[in-house]
């Protein structure tokens, strides 16, 4: 990846950790929990062996795939993407940022 890209990507997810610390921050101040995260992405059934995976907040198609078990880990695959979490299908390694995968 580019460099500038590279430290672009990386300034995002720095971002979207100081966001989730400063709400459970605010929601300590006042003394409740922080909500929990919903679920962003769903496996919907579309025919005999035919499943589409579906982003929630949008209600657009991301994917699809012929076996139930093939959507279920491309929908945990977008799930940790957006995470901010680096995944490699390929071994199935995935780690987030700071931390080294084992």
């Amino acid at each position: 990846m580019h460099p500038t890209m590279q430290a672009r990507v990386e300034g995002n997810i720095a971002l979207r950790i100081r966001a989730t610390a400063a709400t459970a921050e605010f929601f300590a101040m006042i003394g409740k929990t922080a909500p929990k995260r919903s679920v962003r992405y769903q496996v919907v059934t579309k025919g005999k062996d035919a499943y589409h995976v579906i982003e929630l907040t949008t209600g657009r198609v991301k994917g699809f795939r012929f076996t139930w078990r093939a959507a279920i880990n491309l929908a945990q695959v977008l799930e940790a993407r957006a995470d901010g979490a680096n995944v490699n299908v390929e071994n199935w390694v995935i780690s987030k940022p700071g931390i080294e995968p084992a």
